[in-house]
């Protein structure tokens, strides 16, 4: 025999579905959150490596000082493309002066 849905639920029945609702919304909002939270987590583990291996890059380079740039003008085009500009002021803190001190 089967049985056709009542016109009317009872409360009980109603509480039941609305609860049951409730879990089902509460479980996906948390599915999403935690999707977002491992999102964010990999953008942020990725910026990290970025600076990282940029601070590396830095690390390693090869690094001269020209202290005349009038020698800048004989030097050829394939020479000036990869001459950049730096902050030199911390690297020329590093070094000691090269000049001996003036004895009196």
């Amino acid at each position: 025999m089967v049985q056709s849905k009542p016109l009317r639920t009872s409360w009980q029945q109603k509480m039941k579905e609305r609860q049951e609702r409730k879990l089902a919304k509460d479980f996906a909002r948390h599915l999403e959150e935690e999707k977002e939270k491992r999102q964010q987590e990999k953008k942020q583990r990725r910026a990290e490596n970025l600076k990282r291996r940029l601070e590396n890059e830095r690390r390693a380079e090869v690094v001269q000082v020209i202290r005349n740039p009038a020698k800048l003008k004989r030097a050829k085009k394939k020479q000036l493309r990869s001459i950049q500009k730096r902050d030199t002021l911390a690297l020329l803190q590093k070094q000691p002066s090269q000049q001996p001190a003036a004895k009196i």
